[in-house]
């Protein structure tokens, strides 16, 4: 079973220890992970440093630098472990360096940030490898590098929190039984391995953005998340051009997210959303990591790339009228054409409604109804739907939102695909 932290004090010293634990976690794992190579055990490490200042601080007082103390003091625990095992003349020559860190309690400075850094820059891929299955490596890391719990993991994705706790204990499992090596990989297998890492990343955000089941549209946590993720591996990854343009498309898409619901939590389309209530600041932390993005690439865009500039776009709109559309068409077309899938192409038939008319982008979602990817995916017909109406076959526009709700998972998302279908009710030609 995966180690819990005991609980902390009511308040005071407990309430800070368990804090700081939370944000410094990342670091304490992947620095005790470089000496005993194995995430699970890392972690066990990590939470027996946590105890240790739950024991210490209220007795000793809170360290000057009290994220140095956790990560020493899982160092010195790692490094006793090791000493403990078998190879003991090999592995101690491999973390000799460490041996010369002073006690706990004495630590004021922490390690050198570049190796903190590489360490936390290992942890990354190593939680994100693609021997893991996608549901894997995103529980793994949320706990790892998120600093979450089973249960606030399973509240986010609403499943047991037993199925998550499952899940981060195979994926622990099986890096371990894989021997899969806490490096940073480099050449070829760097840019395959980066790939895992950024798709880990936008599925979070994404979950967060627009929630696949339950009550609510958004979940706001899961963004956060997502877009404290990026930024540190953006910082730790300053010439990846896709990690940067996927930085800046998590940023542009969040900016609007205050505009996305009204008053009772119901969805607002984006033809409808009052654009003062975009985050001008994330909007410009967006356009300076899509700079920054530009600046590193080398050759192509990728798709991340593509899809911020996407987004950049609606971000320059001032108002939905002044959209460029064909601007956005065209990029779902370079998109397409890099990145494959019936998801782009229903994303590029909405944005050739917008530029060209519902004719032609009625061809292309009438293409995608025979999609295996499609098939249960309550955007193809609320399109289709849309795309009906347009056109005034009001009958067919309304039966396919009723397919639309009927298929969605969300209740917000069922509730406004309802409601499209009840108006068109409405509009349609009484029998004689």
């Amino acid at each position: 079973m995966e180690q819990q932290p005991e609980p902390a004090p009511a308040g005071g010293v407990g309430t800070a220890v368990e804090t700081i634990f939370r944000i410094e976690s990342p670091r304490i794992i992947a620095g005790a992970a470089r000496i005993v190579r194995d995430v699970g055990i890392a972690e066990e490490l990590a939470q027996d440093a946590l105890v240790a200042a739950l024991e210490q601080w209220p007795r000793d007082g809170v360290p000057d630098n009290p994220g140095a103390w956790l990560t020493a003091t899982a160092k010195h625990r790692a490094i006793d472990l090791v000493r403990r095992r078998e190879r003991y003349a090999r592995k101690l020559e491999e973390v000799g360096r460490d041996l010369s860190l002073s006690a706990p309690h004495h630590v004021d400075e922490p390690s050198d940030p570049d190796d903190i850094d590489d360490d936390l820059l290992r942890l990354v891929f190593t939680a994100c490898h693609p021997v893991l299955s996608a549901e894997a490596r995103i529980a793994l890391t949320l706990r790892l590098l998120g600093g979450l719990t089973t249960s606030e993991i399973a509240r986010a994705f609403l499943v047991p929190e037993a199925t998550v706790a499952q899940r981060i204990v195979r994926a622990k499992r099986t890096l371990a039984a894989k021997g899969v090596a806490f490096e940073v990989p480099y050449g070829p297998e760097r840019e395959a391995r980066l790939g895992s890492v950024l798709e880990v990343i936008y599925l979070v955000f994404n979950e967060g953005y627009a929630a696949t089941a339950g009550d609510d549209l958004l979940r706001p946590a899961l963004c956060e998340d997502a877009l404290r993720l990026v930024r540190v591996l953006a910082e730790l990854m300053p010439k990846e051009s896709e990690v940067h343009a996927l930085a800046a498309l998590l940023e542009l898409q969040e900016s609007r997210s205050a505009a996305r619901t009204g008053p009772g939590g119901e969805p607002v389309l984006l033809k409808d959303q009052q654009r003062r209530r975009w985050n001008r600041m994330l909007i410009g932390r967006g356009f300076a990591a899509l700079g920054r993005a530009n600046a590193v690439a080398t050759g192509s865009p990728g798709p991340y790339a593509l899809q911020a500039a996407i987004a950049a776009c609606h971000a320059r709109a001032f108002a939905y009228e002044d959209t460029d559309w064909r601007q956005i068409a065209t990029l779902y077309g370079l998109l397409a054409a890099r990145a494959p899938s019936p998801v782009v192409e229903l994303n590029r038939a909405v944005a050739v409604s917008m530029a060209e008319g519902p004719e032609p982008a009625l061809e292309i979602v009438d293409a995608l109804a025979g999609e295996t990817a499609l098939r249960g995916y309550h955007l193809l017909p609320s399109v289709r739907g849309d795309l009906l109406a347009r056109l005034g076959r009001t009958e067919q526009a309304r039966a396919e939102f009723e397919r639309a709700a009927a298929l969605a998972r969300n209740e917000r998302e069922r509730e406004l695909l309802e409601e499209r279908a009840r108006e068109l009710r409405g509009r349609e030609t009484p029998e004689r």
